[in-house]
């Protein structure tokens, strides 16, 4: 049996072929009996012109599944007592062809060795935007200038080091011209302390994705949560239990480019907030820099809500549908979407595995810069959590900038940073 189907199709022939092969597959009066695959009830096929099957994959889609397949291969195989055409089949049905994606490994190089370096240069860069707040009073020691103080604490995150160890490096920046003096290790610790430094890292980290807006059209969104050294639990607060004792966690909402994984919107909350309500607020943090196309997301920001908000910024919503899902009048982009899904399954998955590049995201902001964050308060912990995305986009950047050969400016056409409050 020729396999000239798609690789949708050429997957359920071949889980058919290991049906046939690993289990009975019996003709009745009715019909043929199939076993399913997962070893769990049976099904029924009635061969014809045109076969049927009472399993869901062919209630929903209306072609071959793998249980008409099984069917066939048995039917050929009685055909051949000596087996010999199934082994030949066996071995068409199973080759596959591998899509390869080569490295381009000079431009690899080249953005590993240098990474450091560059980064300081970038970090520089974005920092000269922020506004320095005017000083209340002449009284007391001088203020940290904020470029320094947020280059500073996002170049410590960057280190992964302590802030005592990460002094070395602060000093070679300041040597360098990055900043203009190397304050101490408490001083960058109270910037992760300080309140007013978050509205000012989530602009940084939209800056940073500015030099990109012509490479990216295609967005994914997901939340992921970042441990932390501290106990926290509410069984163990309201009731003493302290088996229930858990890691607290700081949960951060992304919106990413699928190309380049570069972050373009970041929203923090609770640590057990809901996944759907923070779509609107990270795809119109998006579409201020963005043109957006398709929008990917799990079965946890389904709803007509923000497949409607994805259609009003201009582009198309592949978000995955819960079983209970329905369609409803009148027909709005949620139902247009729920029949391409259900009728045109191929299409709407090689939209949908785009989302899978949000998970890449993650994976390189874990692996990189760490998956828990060293500081103990609350405040200091999202902070941080923002420097870790912040750094991974300037990260992005230096490799495109060898990758695509891009030339990265920042704040040219931008309304600017968030300015800080004199009182902070």
């Amino acid at each position: 049996m020729e396999t000239t189907g798609t690789p949708e199709t050429n997957g359920r022939q071949q889980r058919g072929l290991e049906i046939a092969a690993r289990f009975r597959v019996r003709r009745t009066i009715g019909g043929w009996l199939v076993p399913s695959q997962s070893g769990s009830g049976r099904y029924t096929v009635v061969m014809g012109e045109a076969p049927t099957c009472t399993c869901l994959d062919f209630e929903t889609r209306g072609v071959k599944c793998k249980h008409v397949f099984a069917v066939e291969y048995v039917i050929e195989r009685e055909r051949a007592p000596d087996g010999s055409t199934t082994v030949t089949e066996t071995l068409r049905v199973t080759e596959t062809v591998r899509r390869t994606y080569p490295q381009n490994w000079p431009a690899y190089n080249a953005a590993q060795t240098g990474e450091k370096d560059q980064f300081m240069v970038l970090l520089r860069d974005l920092c000269r935007g922020l506004s320095e707040p005017p000083r209340e009073g002449k009284r007391g020691r001088p203020r940290l200038p904020v470029a320094d103080a947020v280059f500073s604490a996002t170049f410590k995150v960057y280190s992964t080091f302590s802030a005592r160890r990460f002094m070395c490096d602060l000093r070679l920046a300041h040597a360098r011209g990055f900043i203009g003096s190397a304050p101490c290790h408490n001083a960058v610790l109270n910037v992760l302390e300080n309140p007013a430094i978050a509205p000012v890292l989530r602009s940084l980290i939209t800056e940073s994705s500015r030099p990109l807006r012509t490479v990216e059209s295609d967005f994914a969104v997901d939340s992921t949560g970042f441990s932390t050294s501290r106990f926290d639990s509410w069984a163990e607060h309201k009731y003493g239990d302290k088996r229930q004792r858990g890691h607290a966690w700081v949960k951060a909402h992304v919106m990413c480019g699928v190309k380049t994984n570069v972050v373009t919107a970041v929203e923090i909350h609770g640590r057990d907030a809901a996944d759907s309500p923070q779509l609107p607020a990270l795809l119109e943090a998006t579409a201020g820099t963005f043109a957006i196309a398709d929008v990917c997301a799990d079965k946890g920001y389904s709803g007509r809500h923000n497949a409607d908000v994805i259609a009003d910024a201009g582009g198309t919503p592949y978000i995955a549908y819960k079983k209970t899902t329905t369609a409803a009048l009148p027909i709005g982009v949620w139902e247009k979407m729920f029949g391409l899904f259900l009728y045109n399954r191929e299409a709407w998955l090689t939209h949908y595995h785009k989302r899978s590049n949000v998970e890449s995201t993650f994976s390189m902001i874990k692996r990189k810069f760490g998956d828990s964050l060293r500081s103990r308060t609350d405040t200091a912990m999202v902070n941080e959590t923002l420097a870790k995305i912040l750094c991974h986009n300037l990260v992005v950047l230096i490799h495109e900038m060898h990758g695509l050969g891009i030339n990265p400016s920042f704040w040219a056409g931008s309304a600017g940073a968030q300015e800080i409050p004199a009182s902070a």
